[in-house]
């Protein structure tokens, strides 16, 4: 795909620059890593919900509620 600004086309890296095959063999993988014992959220919805809201007490809601600031 070429560049906007220089019109040549971009250098392929990471994924681009694999082919199909290796691509595949990385994807089929997926979470395997990760014993099913120990992916808590996958078990319990509720756990992964409160994580979440957590999570977006933390950022500060995310930015959700931008624009609706009075001030």
């Amino acid at each position: 795909m070429p560049s906007m600004e220089t019109g040549k086309p971009r250098a392929r890296r990471g994924f681009a620059a694999m082919n199909p095959e290796r691509r595949r063999e990385i994807a089929r993988k997926g979470g395997a890593s990760v014993p099913g014992e120990k992916r808590s959220f996958a078990k319990d919805r509720d756990l992964a919900a409160s994580a979440g809201r957590k999570g977006g007490e933390a950022s500060r809601g995310g930015g959700r509620t931008r624009g609706t600031r009075e001030g």
